[in-house]
C-alpha cells in the first residue's frame, strides 16, 4: 500500500529499497507530521535503483577514480558548474586536468555532497552522465520507478536525479495515479545538461495536479532554485534551510514545507487525516 513514493539520487549503489527506506520513510513520516498529518512508514516504498549502477564481477567497493577520470564533456561541465556555484570566483579555471583536480578538492570539503570522497563524487558525475547518455541505463532506471508505483499511490517524491526520473515517468505514463509531485534538490533546470535533455521533451507540465518544488538556497546541486519560469506557472517553488548538510534527502523529507506538500496531496485525495 504505497500512497507516497520517493524516489532518491545517486551515490546509492552500496544500499538496498529496505535500507533505503529505514533511513528515509522516517524522515518523510516526520514531516508530514510536523505539518499536522499522518503518514506512516508502512505507507511509504522507495523507488530503489542504485544498484544499477553497481560495478560488476570482483569489484570491490568504489572504482578507484582520480581526475584523470573526468575525461568526459558531460561531467567535466557539470563540476564547472558545481565549482562556479561554490566559488564566488572560478574565472580562472581552463579545461586541463589541474582546474578539474581544484574543483574537486572544492567540492569534496563542503558539505553540500554530504562528505563525499573524490572517488564517490567522481562516482556520482559518472552515474548523471549514464543516465542522460546512456538509453537503456534510462530505460531501466525508470521502470524501478514504475514498478514501485501502485494503484494507491498518489504522491511521487523525488530527490536530486530521483526528481528527473520521477519527472520524466509522469510525462511518459501519463495513466499513473499520482496526482502529487514533490521535487527536493532538483537539477531539473539547469540548462544544457539536464532541462535540455529531458524526455520526452523539456518543460513539459507532468500527468499531476499539484507539483511543489523545494530548495534549499545553498544546495549546489539545485543550481536554478526556481523551476515555475520553465515548466509553468502551476509549480510552487518553496525555499528551505537544511543546515549543513544542504543537499541532504533527510532535511529536505523532515521539512516542515515538504510534510506539507505530502499531506495536501494525500488530503485531495482522501488519503490522509489530520
Amino acid at each position: 500500500m504505497s500512497r507516497v513514493v520517493l524516489v532518491h539520487g545517486v551515490a546509492q549503489q552500496y544500499k538496498g529499497p529496505e535500507t533505503l527506506k529505514a533511513e528515509c520513510a522516517p524522515a518523510a513520516c516526520d514531516g508530514v507530521t510536523l505539518a499536522g498529518g499522518r503518514l506512516s512508514v508502512a505507507e511509504t516504498s522507495v523507488a530503489f535503483y542504485g544498484d544499477l549502477f553497481r560495478p560488476g564481477g570482483r569489484s570491490i567497493g568504489m572504482p578507484d577514480y582520480d581526475a584523470s577520470d573526468i575525461n568526459d564533456e558531460f561531467e567535466q561541465t557539470m563540476l564547472a558548474l558545481w565549482w562556479a556555484d561554490i566559488a564566488e570566483d572560478a574565472t580562472s579555471r581552463a579545461r586541463t586536468p589541474s582546474w578539474i583536480q581544484r574543483a574537486l578538492y572544492a567540492a569534496s570539503r563542503v558539505e553540500f555532497f554530504s562528505g563525499l570522497s573524490e572517488r564517490a563524487l567522481i562516482g556520482s558525475l559518472k552515474q548523471l552522465r549514464a543516465y542522460f547518455t546512456d538509453p537503456g541505463m534510462r530505460d531501466r532506471v525508470r521502470c524501478r520507478v514504475l514498478d514501485t508505483v501502485t494503484a494507491e499511490t498518489r504522491v511521487l517524491v523525488g530527490h536530486s536525479l530521483g526528481s528527473v526520473v520521477a519527472y520524466e515517468v509522469l510525462c511518459v505514463q501519463t495513466d499513473l495515479p499520482v496526482t502529487t509531485f514533490v521535487t527536493l534538490g532538483s537539477p531539473l533546470g539547469i540548462p544544457n545538461l539536464v532541462f535540455d535533455r529531458l524526455e520526452p521533451e523539456p518543460g513539459r507540465w507532468p500527468n499531476v495536479s499539484t507539483w511543489t518544488n523545494i530548495a534549499d538556497r545553498s544546495d549546489v546541486v539545485a543550481l536554478v532554485k526556481e523551476l515555475r519560469p520553465l515548466f509553468g506557472v502551476k509549480v510552487t517553488d518553496i525555499p528551505v534551510q537544511n543546515g549543513a548538510k544542504a543537499h541532504d534527502m533527510r532535511p529536505y523529507l523532515t521539512a516542515c514545507e515538504t510534510g506539507k506538500a505530502i499531506r495536501d496531496g494525500l488530503e485531495d485525495a482522501g488519503d490522509a487525516l489530520t
